[in-house]
């Protein structure tokens, strides 16, 4: 039953699930976009304050947990999608069309990655997953007069669909095992060694989740729709979205025995090589900054799959300081997309040639997607390279050498092709139409965002000590 100690712990949700209404009320009241956005972010700053008493309750809520993981992975979410809703409202105000069912959208997501990330069982986590992902299908389709954007959304559809049916079949063959479908009495159920039937349900879970990470090979989506979707909807995507998904199958790999296998074990050592390789290699030559930035994002979650292979206490440690320092990176990189491709007008500010000599007419901007890119190469003084560190790191402790050379490997490759966007930013402009930011985008709240994200990326680089004692803290505690 839900005693009043369970909806303290449940705070931040309900917070955020009510925020959703009230903006869906005002919606059809009145139409006003700057309104609709401060509220929107006014909820989200609202769920933050509501987390240390969240975190403090008694007990966790049926079907969900509120621990150290699910609180770190709370937290993370929230702030990423206050970013996104600030860096969204300058994007959004020269769309022509409805734009404050965006935030709408956004607010059910955040709902589905909040109950995501503190998920205790089966149904909570199908149920989390698809109002995660249903609201993304309209906010990667939200410029439909853009046919790459309807097609970004289609295919996130489709591919979504396929990935939700190998996952919920992967959940019936396990509860055909156990006949539970709580993660205690996966535990419970799979005391023994994991048969055949419940390594299938494990890796037919392996591969659902795997579409939505972006896993080496059922990643073919994620160019295609990073490039296609409206910048501040593959913000999130690239941030929430991967967000939750990784730390709900962290805590199926810590929890469930099935997940334990060596057989299992050594197929998710060979998926994380190929993911790590392959997504670098992919992006090597890749002219779409928006695609460069797709294949990024798979290397580096092909670096995080390291955890899953080794596991244990300094796993969960190591992902929470790597997803850290990538979301902040990522928020940055994709918001100076976002504000050359403000005010709203056809296609975003894609291709390489749109950032050409960016130095000489819009220096911030410049500067804040050189640290954003010398962050994903794991450059020192950077909060990539904390991240980095700690993989590596994790790896050599385990003595997986494998895994330990394609990181270094993929390091390498990366380094060639962010290197090369750097580059282009301080070339002499091109003689070709350009985009371009507003002249006042450093005063207004998205720019101002954007400016304290990229001054965060040198902080963490340089002072990382309190962000690695909060991770440390709250992986204690998850376990």
């Amino acid at each position: 039953m839900l005693t009043l100690v369970n909806l303290v712990a449940l705070l931040p949700l309900v917070v955020v699930g009510t925020t959703a209404v009230v903006v869906m009320l005002g919606v059809a009241w009145q139409r006003h976009h700057g309104i609709t956005a401060w509220l929107s972010a006014a909820g989200l700053v609202l769920a933050l304050a509501c987390l240390p008493v969240a975190s403090t309750a008694l007990s966790s809520p049926p079907l969900m947990t509120m621990d150290g993981l699910a609180i770190m992975g709370s937290v993370l979410v929230l702030l990423c999608a206050l970013v996104t809703v600030a860096l969204s409202h300058h994007y959004l105000t020269g769309y022509i069309g409805p734009r404050e069912e965006f935030y709408l959208l956004l607010l059910c997501a955040v709902t589905g990655a909040l109950g995501l990330v503190a998920s205790n069982h089966l149904a909570t986590l199908f149920i989390s997953l698809e109002l995660l992902s249903m609201p993304l299908y309209g906010m990667l389709a939200y410029s439909f007069r853009a046919e790459r954007s309807l097609e970004a959304g289609i295919k996130y559809l489709i591919l979504s669909a396929a990935a939700t049916a190998f996952l919920l079949f992967g959940m019936a063959l396990i509860y055909a095992r156990t006949g539970r479908l709580d993660l205690a009495g996966l535990v419970a159920g799979l005391a023994t060694s994991p048969d055949v039937w419940s390594l299938a349900g494990a890796v037919l879970m392996l591969v659902g989740l795997g579409f939505k990470l972006s896993i080496v090979p059922f990643h073919l989506w994620t160019p295609d729709v990073y490039q296609g979707g409206p910048a501040p909807a593959t913000i999130f995507l690239a941030t929430v979205s991967k967000l939750a998904v990784f730390v709900l199958l962290l805590r199926l790999v810590m929890t469930a025995p099935a997940f334990d296998s060596d057989w299992l074990g050594t197929l998710v050592t060979v998926l994380a090589l190929l993911t790590m390789l392959g997504g670098n290699l992919l992006a090597l030559f890749q002219p779409n900054l928006k695609r460069l930035l797709g294949y990024s994002s798979i290397a580096h979650f092909g670096y995080l799959m390291v955890a899953i292979v080794v596991g244990g206490a300094l796993a969960v440690e190591t992902v929470g300081v790597y997803l850290i320092t990538y979301l902040v990176t990522t928020l940055a990189a994709f918001g100076v997309v976002t504000q050359l491709s403000s005010p709203f007008s056809g296609e975003d500010a894609a291709g390489l040639h749109h950032y050409r000599g960016l130095f000489w007419r819009r220096p911030w901007l410049a500067a804040v997607m050189t640290v954003s890119f010398l962050s994903l190469a794991g450059i020192p003084l950077t909060a990539g390279f904390i991240g980095k560190f700690y993989v590596l790191a994790l790896g050599v402790a385990d003595s997986r050498w494998w895994l330990v050379g394609g990181i270094v490997a993929g390091s390498a490759i990366g380094l060639f092709y962010y290197l090369r966007v750097m580059v282009t930013l301080y070339l002499p402009e091109p003689g070709m139409r350009r985009m371009d930011a507003t002249n006042d985008w450093g005063s207004r709240i998205g720019g101002l965002t954007l400016l304290v994200v990229a001054v965060l990326i040198l902080i963490l680089g340089i002072y990382p000590t309190p962000m690695i004692d909060w991770v440390a803290g709250l992986s204690t505690a998850a376990l």
